[in-house]
């Protein structure tokens, strides 16, 4: 039987740490979580560049420490009313599967943990819908979370293709 190196065991240790971990956010008064995994960053909003020819759901690109990344707006995404940007209005930088993608949300509160015996599958709940949402997790507090699908909210015929490539996404 072969033994872990110290990298992989430091590797699996993370990632320990961060399954069954979501980072909530908001949108109006309905609580999201999204899993920590593919959270790189969260940053405060900031001047967006408009693209011409994208969804109204993508707002535009930012500069991130040179790297251009676009920027949805989850609330247009799931067909809700547009709102005002704030001071608490916050940008989720994420990636996955080697997309880079920031997401626009009313505020981020924390990350908690919600382990898989605590969440019901959208499916079994009978609420699949458009499909970003794949289950619901009840918190410790007794509050219920809907659990947003990272690649089914990036997936789409008009979403800008931002592969991690090589430093800085070139």
């Amino acid at each position: 039987m072969r033994s872990l190196s110290t990298w992989e065991t430091v590797e699996h240790e993370e990632e320990d740490t961060q399954r069954d971990k979501y980072l909530i956010f908001s949108l109006d008064h309905q609580h999201y979580g999204i899993d920590i995994q593919n959270v790189t960053e969260i940053i405060g909003i900031q001047p967006i560049a408009a693209v011409p020819e994208l969804p109204t759901y993508i707002k535009g690109i930012i500069n991130l420490r040179g790297t251009v990344i676009p920027v949805m707006d989850i609330r247009l995404r799931f067909g809700m009313e547009p709102k005002a940007y704030h001071d608490r209005t916050c940008i989720i930088v994420v990636e996955c599967e080697d997309t880079i993608m920031g997401l626009i949300v009313d505020r981020v509160s924390e990350v908690i943990s919600i382990p898989g015996e605590n969440v019901i599958s959208a499916q079994d709940g009978g609420f699949e819908g458009g499909g970003y949402v794949t289950g619901v997790g009840k918190s410790a507090g007794g509050g219920m979370k809907m659990l947003v699908s990272c690649s089914k909210l990036l997936d789409g015929e008009y979403m800008p293709q931002n592969r991690r490539t090589g430093e800085n996404g070139v």
